[in-house]
């Protein structure tokens, strides 16, 4: 199975479970009378809008180099990346400004709605749901190096962190009754922020993509060790290294003997290519610019 089918099969099983579970929430909530449900089941409507832009934008990754886009499309998948960043921190943040009104509500003497049974239920069936198709999204967007995919499992798991609070201010409403209500907007605000951190760490890491950052130190030294491990190449400089969606770029000036034929030269720079494509994927750009060794 290609790449690109395995991150389709793991994005529509998601929403999938995303599209059942926002429905069931949905219903949920207006039956048990819980509008944090209701928020819950908005939260999972935003889980499905990102499975459909990862699908969108992962297709358009995958399409070959052309005139337009000479490096090829990899670039689309980072900014799937960031959209959905944008979304998860603009959810959590909307948790986090519902959290306080209600809690506002509360200290000027107001009361929350109690809310029913279905909704605890409801919050509880969203915890197991999300929380093991976040672990399987998860291990294949790690296997499948697409930070798309690892970003959307994030996105899986801050709906189930915000059950998490829902479960505990329905369930802290239904056991306390109406003093204990408040339990359910201070959860929220806990839970938007840890939603909001995720969110801004995935934010960064697209966004220097998005800006060329360079790729990590440690793996620029590694790509200086696998240059310098071939014979006769030396003193490996100008390195350029940067990430085009999941796959990598690498430019590189290296110096040979000034004496050898232009054929071995060839031949000696198809080994570096071909042994750093071994490390880092058939589908890594490799650009090489051959000089001869000082002094000859």
């Amino acid at each position: 199975m290609t790449r690109e089918k395995d991150i389709y099969r793991v994005t529509i099983l998601g929403s999938i479970v995303n599209f059942l579970l926002l429905i069931f929430k949905f219903v949920a909530g207006v039956l048990g009378s819980s509008a944090a449900m209701i928020a819950d089941a908005v939260h999972s409507l935003s889980d499905f809008i990102t499975d459909v832009i990862v699908i969108i934008f992962v297709r358009i990754s995958n399409k070959p180099a052309d005139i337009a886009y000479t490096y090829g499309h990899g670039k689309f998948e980072t900014l799937a990346t960031t959209i959905i960043a944008t979304i998860l921190f603009v959810v959590g943040g909307g948790i986090f400004i519902n959290g306080v009104r209600d809690i506002i509500t509360v200290y000027n003497g107001g009361t929350l709605q109690a809310p029913g049974t279905i909704a605890f239920v409801a919050a509880a069936v969203s915890i197991i749901f999300k929380e093991a198709i976040y672990r399987y999204t998860i291990y294949k967007g790690q296997k499948l190096n697409s930070q798309a995919v690892i970003a959307n499992a994030w996105h899986h798991r801050s709906d189930a962190f915000s059950s998490i609070g829902t479960l505990l201010g329905i369930g802290g409403a239904i056991i306390g009754g109406e003093q204990w209500r408040v339990l359910d907007p201070i959860a929220a605000i806990v839970v938007s922020v840890f939603i909001c951190k995720v969110a801004v760490k995935i934010f960064r890491t697209s966004i220097q993509e998005l800006l060329e950052h360079s790729l990590p130190y440690d793996l620029e030294e590694e790509i200086r060790t696998i240059i310098l491990s071939v014979e006769g190449v030396s003193a490996p400089h100008h390195l350029r290294t940067r990430r085009i969606g999941s796959r990598y770029a690498i430019e590189v000036h290296i110096r040979m003997n000034g004496e050898m034929t232009l054929n071995e030269a060839h031949q000696i720079t198809s080994v570096v290519e071909k042994r750093i494509k071994e490390r880092f994927g058939e589908f890594t750009h490799v650009g090489i610019h051959t000089e001869p060794v000082k002094g000859k």
